[in-house]
């Protein structure tokens, strides 16, 4: 089986990882890649945007199956020029990628099919005016959610606390353009409370496999402070979770969204990531993703027992249903982010990493912003690297992952210190 991940993150490392546990693939190679996945994937040079190009080289290389990775491909269509060509191609289309590439689209999908969500408004550049006149209202409560309804590589959210930063927030994105066509439509969400989660499914577009939950830290300094980011780090499984309330979340949203996504005639294939807040009225849909999550990606597949690779071909194939129950390692894993002193804004680039040969054999690290400079590891983004320790219990795999970045160094750089400390 020959295969090709599409992406160039943590994520996309760890998906080539977990392809690699089968010894069905013959061939793997990652677009475009990064300094760790050239140790275990053939190094492609591409544009993930370059749909049509991707698709080319993986039909002139006889590639059987093609995993994506990142938002923005799935948004813009890659899966639907890799059908074009019969490729395989595990993903949801542009159309069914709507239900994270449009935050409106997604918010007016669930209010249409009962899905539990928080009440938004929409506004526009034809409504900031009112709309920033009613953030002022006496009636007006706060925090509230104020969300570009578009992809901004998970930086579009900002959590209001009062009415001057609501409408401070309401000008730069749709007055100002900060995040250009992305921020044209902004929704404005009343604020939920409770504690996050993230849910995952595979599905084939009438089926689906549950596939683990994971708790992601997305602010970017300790104590849950300073800006949102694309995460920090996260932990797996959600040890906290009532399996009663897991089952609440399968019937209410999980089961709900891929059926309604099929009635609607935009089937949803491919990772199904939904971002809840379990409230004291139970679980509510924070956001859905359409891909799977960083860093989640990188603690849920260390876990998993059974056969990515055979997970990823039903989902394909239409064929989920039939499957067995999938199959889990006993224990936990917990992953800390390693990124740029500066990260979401833009860090150094080509600094040296040193530190790998002290790495406990039993620790993972999934590499992100990083390239092969020579022989040296150097930096190449925001998010650097994933460090995931594994154990029986979430507090153990939390001190093997803190043990073993520290044995890590490159100048200019940072890590929470509290990921996965909630309760341990």
């Amino acid at each position: 089986m020959r295969v090709l991940v599409i992406g160039s993150g943590a994520r996309e490392h760890a998906l080539c990882w977990a392809l690699r546990q089968s010894p069905a693939v013959t061939y793997l190679a990652c677009l475009p890649g990064n300094g760790g996945t050239t140790d275990i994937a053939a190094h492609i040079a591409g544009d993930p945007l370059d749909y049509a190009g991707c698709a080319a080289w993986a039909a002139a290389n006889a590639i059987d199956l093609t995993v994506v990775g990142p938002d923005d491909p799935l948004g813009g269509g890659i899966v639907d020029a890799f059908q074009a060509r019969g490729l395989r191609c595990l993903g949801p289309t542009a159309a069914a990628a709507r239900i994270e590439s449009s935050k409106v689209w997604a918010k007016e999908f669930m209010l249409r099919h009962g899905i539990p969500t928080a009440p938004a408004r929409v506004v526009t550049a034809a409504t900031l005016d009112v709309a920033l006149r009613d953030l002022h209202a006496p009636t007006a409560t706060y925090p509230v959610a104020v969300k570009a309804d578009g992809l901004a590589a998970g930086k579009g959210v900002v959590i209001a606390p009062d009415a001057a930063t609501a409408a401070t927030t309401l000008r730069e994105m749709i007055a100002d353009g900060r995040f250009g066509a992305a921020g044209a439509r902004v929704l404005v969400e009343g604020f939920m409370t409770g504690r996050e989660v993230s849910v995952f499914a595979l599905c084939d577009g009438t089926s689906y496999r549950l596939l683990g939950t994971a708790c992601d830290h997305k602010r970017a300094l300790d104590g849950d402070q300073g800006p949102n980011t694309g995460g920090m780090g996260a932990y797996a499984p959600a040890d906290w979770l009532p399996a009663a309330t897991l089952g609440e979340i399968e019937q209410t949203i999980i089961a709900p969204t891929v059926a309604g996504m099929a009635a609607e005639g935009v089937p949803f294939t491919g990772f199904l990531y939904a971002g809840l807040m379990i409230t004291p009225a139970g679980p509510r849909v924070i956001e859905f993703n359409a891909r799977f999550g960083d860093p989640e990606a990188q603690v849920i597949l260390p876990l998993l027992d059974s056969s990515f690779l055979d997970l990823c071909l039903a989902a394909t194939e239409g064929r989920l249903a039939a499957q067995p129950p999938v199959r889990w390692r006993a224990g936990a894993a917990c992953g800390v982010v390693l990124a740029a002193a500066t990260y979401p804004a833009a860090g150094s680039k080509d600094v040296p990493i040193t530190g790998f040969a002290d790495i406990a054999a039993d620790v993972l690290v999934f590499q992100g912003g990083t390239r092969q400079h020579g022989e040296q590891l150097v930096t190449n983004g925001g998010r650097i690297l994933t460090v995931v320790g594994l154990g029986p219990d979430r507090a153990t795999a939390r001190e093997r992952a803190y043990t073993n970045i520290a044995r890590l160094h490159a100048a200019g750089t940072r890590y929470r210190t509290d990921i996965g400390g909630q309760g341990v």
